[in-house]
């Protein structure tokens, strides 16, 4: 278990009002230590197939793979050469891994209020024992302490594992993926327990950046010849067979709209077949991921894969950036989003079936209050994510609970996941959620609208039973 340490306020994120703090202090003390569920996120399955992985410096734990980080120092102007981030062409960046450090000490007041910071802190204090704030200053000695605890065993991935008390952790793998970590993990007899999670989307969006190697990727690895739209069905059911048979739980989709169609046949053949030639238009791209997304749905009735569906981000922004540094690079925006008529067809065809769950997330907070909880307040098969990724904050948890539970209910939300590739900040994440969540129905105790033995359930509800109940670990 992680010590918590004094360099970290003890009431942080619950409320100033007196009452209100003491009873969010003892619901959270009864969930504080509570097994990690990981139903969704993003770590590399590779970390945990090598029992002797390490991380390499603390430049290449912290900083280079986390767009959280890079993204807000390249917002003040900092080139993302500066901070040693591969270019695709292989030009020159910065080597020197002190260097980076450096650069990352001297701008870390710009994570001041921001999730990112608190996930720091919470890091550097309770998994590395940093017990005073990054500075210019004291970088170097930071550095140092933090790269010789990486090179001893107890920071190895699964003897971390172990210390975080993670129960399952799900990871985020392409539909081509062979799985061959997962495997080696099964093989090697150690009990964590790691799980892959179907993800298509490299072989369902036409208009996708290589989209017919994938194909050709998904044909081979199938062993299914895929010369016509159903030969592309059956290949893709083989492959969520593979998934489940290999643990997997859920499937995981991402779309910039929750748009929804159903397509005949015939007309899913035409819109393929274009696509193979490479003469597919915006509008067949738009349609033909609009009627995937519903033969996912199908998939997911008869498999039993969860169904993640993830919309409203505006990939690649930044058309500079993703030319010289390619996909993932943090210039990832939010658009506005509507569900009530876009997954119309999708619901009215599967919404009420008992084998289905569609587990949404969206980045159009306006939507929550207005669309997604009455959506999730009735359809058997909705159920609501917890805020993702620009709102995974104090204050985008509080306006979730606010928005969504008095129509939707708690119980038709899924608590919580970390959904990050930062493996050594899932606990900082965790405790977040678990701190905001004991405020909120501390907020609902003191104010006389839920008992004490309500309070107990519901905390421990969205600490740690919904998702388990949700994602059906």
């Amino acid at each position: 278990m992680i010590a918590r340490q004094s360099f970290l306020h003890p009431d942080r994120c619950f409320s100033p009002e007196p009452a209100q703090r003491e009873a969010a202090r003892q619901l959270y003390n009864l969930v504080a230590d509570l097994p990690l569920v990981c139903p969704h996120g993003h770590v590399d399955p590779r970390l945990f197939a090598d029992p002797d992985y390490t991380f390499g410096s603390p430049t290449e734990l912290f900083i280079i793979p986390d767009h959280y980080i890079f993204r807000m120092l390249y917002s003040q102007g900092i080139p993302l050469e500066a901070l040693g981030i591969p270019r695709r062409d292989g030009g020159p960046v910065e080597r020197d891994h002190r260097r980076i450090w450096q650069i990352f000490a001297e701008h870390y007041h710009l994570f001041r209020g921001t999730p990112t910071g608190y996930w720091l802190r919470d890091e550097l204090a309770n998994v590395f024992g940093i017990q005073e704030p990054l500075t210019p200053q004291n970088a170097q000695a930071i550095y140092d302490a933090i790269d010789a605890r990486l090179r001893t065993p107890a920071y190895r991935p699964r003897a971390l594992y172990d210390r975080f008390n993670i129960e399952v952790l799900c990871t985020t793998d392409p539909a081509t993926s062979r799985l061959e970590h997962h495997q080696t993990i099964r093989a090697s007899g150690w009990h964590g327990r790691i799980l892959p999670t179907f993800r298509p989307d490299a072989v369902v969006n036409i208009d996708g950046a290589g989209w017919l190697h994938h194909l050709a990727e998904l044909s081979e690895v199938s062993g299914v010849d895929i010369g016509d739209y159903r030969s592309y069905i059956a290949a893709l059911e083989q492959r969520r067979a593979f998934f489940k048979q290999m643990g997997a739980v859920a499937a995981d989709h991402a779309a910039l709209s929750a748009y929804t169609e159903q397509l005949s046949s015939a007309e899913a053949e035409t819109i393929f077949q274009r696509a193979r030639r490479g003469t597919a238009s915006s509008d067949d791209a738009v349609r033909f991921t609009a009627h995937m997304l519903m033969e996912m749905a199908r998939m997911s009735v008869e498999d039993g894969l969860v169904m993640q569906l993830h919309v409203g981000s505006l990939r690649n922004h930044n058309a500079g950036l993703y030319e010289r540094f390619g996909p993932d690079m943090g210039a990832d925006i939010p658009v506005a989003s509507e569900f009530t008529r876009n997954l119309r067809p999708l619901l009215n065809r599967f919404g009420s079936h008992p084998n289905f769950t569609l587990i949404l997330f969206n980045l159009d907070e306006s939507t929550y209050s207005r669309e997604l909880a009455p959506l999730a307040g009735h359809y058997p098969a909705v159920k609501l994510g917890p805020p993702w990724w620009f709102f995974d904050s104090l204050n985008g948890m509080r306006r979730f609970f606010d928005a969504v539970m008095e129509t939707a209910g708690l119980y038709n939300t899924v608590g919580f996941n970390d959904d990050t590739r930062a493996y050594p900040s899932i606990p900082a994440r965790h405790d977040l959620w678990r701190r905001a969540a004991a405020d909120w129905v501390a907020g609902l105790l003191v104010r006389h609208l839920i008992d004490e033995a309500d309070a107990h359930a519901m905390v421990r509800a969205l600490a740690y039973d919904l998702a388990k109940t949700a994602y059906r670990l």
